[in-house]
Order: C-alpha cells, then sequence, then structure tokens
C-alpha cells in the first residue's frame, strides 16, 4: 500500500502528462491511503483548473466522478491529535505548507513512523524531498 498525496491523485482524474505514468502506480498497487482532507484539497484543484478554462464543465463532472469511484475504495487516515502534533513538527523542520505538512504527517501516522520500504506519492517537490528525508521511498 502506497500514501498517495491529493497532487498524485489529480492525474489519475484529469489528463495531465503524469496521468500515464499514476495510472501504471495505481494498476501496480490499487490500494490508495490518503488523508482525510484530500477530497477537498482535490476539489480544489478541479476548481482552479474550470477557473483556468484548462478544464470544461464535463471534464470537470468526469473528475468529480471517477474521484467518487476511487474514494468508495481508498483507505483513509483520519483527523487526529497525533497526526496535527506530527503535522507541527515536520512545519518546523521543514519548508512545507500547512495541507503537505498534515498529508506527510497522516502518512507518518499510518505507517506508525516505519517509513522504511513505504512509498509516498506526490507530484510537489518540496513535499517529496521532506518525505525522503522523514525515510518514504522516493518515486
Amino acid at each position: 500500500m502506497k500514501f498517495w498525496d491529493s497532487a498524485a491523485i489529480t492525474p489519475l482524474l484529469v489528463n495531465e502528462s503524469e496521468s500515464p505514468a499514476r495510472e501504471a502506480q495505481l494498476q501496480a498497487d490499487p490500494e490508495l491511503l490518503v488523508w482525510y482532507g484530500t477530497p477537498a484539497e482535490i476539489e480544489s484543484a478541479i476548481c482552479r483548473r474550470e477557473r483556468e478554462s484548462a478544464l470544461d464543465a464535463v471534464a470537470a463532472a468526469n473528475a468529480r466522478a471517477k474521484l467518487a469511484v476511487l474514494a468508495r475504495a481508498w483507505s483513509e487516515v483520519q483527523p487526529t491529535t497525533l497526526v496535527r502534533a506530527r503535522a507541527i513538527r515536520l512545519l518546523r523542520v521543514h519548508p512545507l505548507r500547512t495541507a503537505d505538512a498534515f498529508q506527510l504527517a497522516a502518512a507518518l501516522v499510518a505507517f506508525q513512523e516505519q517509513t522504511a520500504g513505504a512509498s509516498f506519492l506526490t507530484s510537489d517537490k518540496r513535499l517529496a524531498e521532506a518525505a525522503q528525508r522523514e525515510g518514504f521511498l522516493p518515486e
């Protein structure tokens, strides 16, 4: 099982250069582990693309439908005081935005801090670097 950041899931929903690679990762391991806030982050990404005219209404609706299918099958890390405490620590030691700190904190809690051999999938370079420094495998 891999932890999927919202930036890694979005190419599964909308056509991007990373879409084929993400589809291959999903096919190789169809169990997704995500953070509680992932659906909101993905909705934000879809809305931004609509505002920028990168997605029309039909493509946005299709992305939301695909998201609903994925969400029914994934495992979700819930917001707890432990996740919040990890996120605060991560903000102190890595140059992360708050939402990214929560993503990485959720993965750390889900894997019980045992990151050796675990994967954290993201398209965000800064988040990927922080995940690697926390012991997750590079993508």
